[in-house]
């Protein structure tokens, strides 16, 4: 089959991962975006990889091209994790217990996991025909390695944390190489202004929800027999996501607080909870929009244990359905968040975690009158249409769309 070329000053959207079932916070933010702008009538590619899962990086999708919904097209590139992952568990361990990696180091963990070679010689040979490439986030390969062929047109949206492997040298080369920066709030814009020697085109674009006008939590409930009282987690079940913690801090409010509460959580990832406690914790797996945003309309309150977070699109779900949040005071964007809207409580350690579950728990009322502010702020800041004009603005000031004729020069450009 042949594939379609790219059409004059497309704006492609390069992630790790892309699909209706796909589960990550970046990956959410680059769909509505790439979206977004093909909705407006720009020519928008989603340039990725055939796997659906990040732990395993398998080869799920079909690889080639296709044209979805909104006039966009996605080019999907076969993985290769042919490599033993040694070096990337030795030298991973050492960048995360802040022991210094040499640069060699770096970049043999960088490539001792997920490649897609495909993707990258794609991008060497039909680069000078997109207006942008815009990579996210940036820890992956599919950033590090193809965002730095053709630094000119990149735009690299790190979807930062405040995490060991931020400051390694391979990605403040990146960083301090591309040509613009796009940030999701100001926190992770002055973690990258601490971090980075930025180019002097960065800017907070943001990210949006697209707001439900109505919610059925009946349904849900009864759709996963759900009766009783619950707090709610959405995304990875990972320790990198603060799920240990939160398993920890519920079971220990489960022995020594009676309350019928339970912990609901959809996702991906083991639930790896202690026996005495694993029936009060309900994996309703994998959900549609509609059906989270019912769970969130549910719940008594939704849980973010992450300190990982650079937009946090779940809290703002769950404020945008009228229910409070409790939240890690660790992670600067959520604390951010939770300080500026007045609709959740902020913990610093288990203990307080657990002190937050039973409040919710004893005094659900007074969780639902915590929640009331939520959805205003989330109307008031975070509207993709207001979103989708900042990137345009941008767009139009660092890499402005050439004349037809000049693009298709640079196409066949040798």
């Amino acid at each position: 089959m042949i594939e379609p070329a790219v059409e004059p000053n497309a704006i492609g959207f390069v992630p790790p991962r892309f699909g209706d079932d796909v589960i990550g916070g970046a990956e959410a933010v680059v769909a509505e975006a790439a979206r977004g702008l093909a909705r407006r009538g720009h020519p928008v590619e989603v340039l990725t990889t055939c796997a659906r899962d990040h732990y395993t990086w398998a080869n799920e999708y079909p690889a080639g091209a296709e044209a979805v919904a909104d006039g966009l097209i996605v080019r999907r590139f076969a993985t290769q994790t042919d490599t033993s992952g040694v070096h990337r568990d030795r030298i991973g361990a050492r960048i995360l217990t802040g022991h210094g990696v040499d640069i060699a180091e770096q970049q043999l963990w960088a490539n001792d996991s997920l490649r897609v070679s495909e993707l990258w010689h794609h991008v060497l040979d039909t680069a000078g025909s997109y207006r942008a490439l815009v990579f996210a986030p940036y820890m992956f390969w599919t950033t590090y390695a193809v965002g730095q062929i053709a630094p000119g047109r990149s735009i690299i949206m790190p979807c930062l944390h405040d995490e060991p492997t931020a400051g390694l040298d391979i990605f403040t080369s990146l960083l301090a190489g591309t040509h613009g920066v796009w940030f999701l709030t100001e926190p992770e814009a002055e973690l990258g202004a601490r971090l980075f020697r930025l180019p002097s085109r960065h800017a907070v674009v943001g990210a949006g929800l697209h707001l439900p006008t109505s919610y059925d939590p009946d349904r849900f409930r009864a759709e996963y027999g759900i009766d009783a009282p619950y707090v709610y987690y959405a995304g990875r079940r990972e320790w990198g996501k603060g799920w240990s913690e939160l398993v920890e801090s519920f079971a220990e409010l489960v022995r020594h607080h009676p309350s019928d509460l339970r912990l609901v959580t959809s996702g991906v990832g083991p639930i790896d909870a202690p026996s005495d406690v694993a029936d009060r914790i309900v994996d309703v797996g994998f959900l549609s929009d509609d059906q989270r945003n019912n769970a969130m309309a549910a719940a008594t309150a939704y849980v973010q244990p992450s300190v990982m977070e650079s937009f946090s699109r779940t809290v703002l779900e769950a404020w945008a359905a009228g229910t409070a949040v409790v939240a890690n005071a660790g992670s600067a964007v959520v604390s951010w968040h939770v300080e500026r809207a007045g609709a959740g409580l902020l913990y610093r350690n288990g203990l307080e975690l657990i002190e937050a579950l039973q409040f919710v728990a004893d005094r659900p009322e007074a969780a639902a009158n915590l929640a009331r502010g939520g959805r205003a702020y989330v109307e008031q800041h975070y509207r993709w249409d207001a979103v989708l004009d900042r990137m345009e603005t941008t767009l139009d000031a660092w890499l402005p769309a050439t004349a037809p004729a000049t693009a298709a020069r640079e196409r066949v450009a040798p």
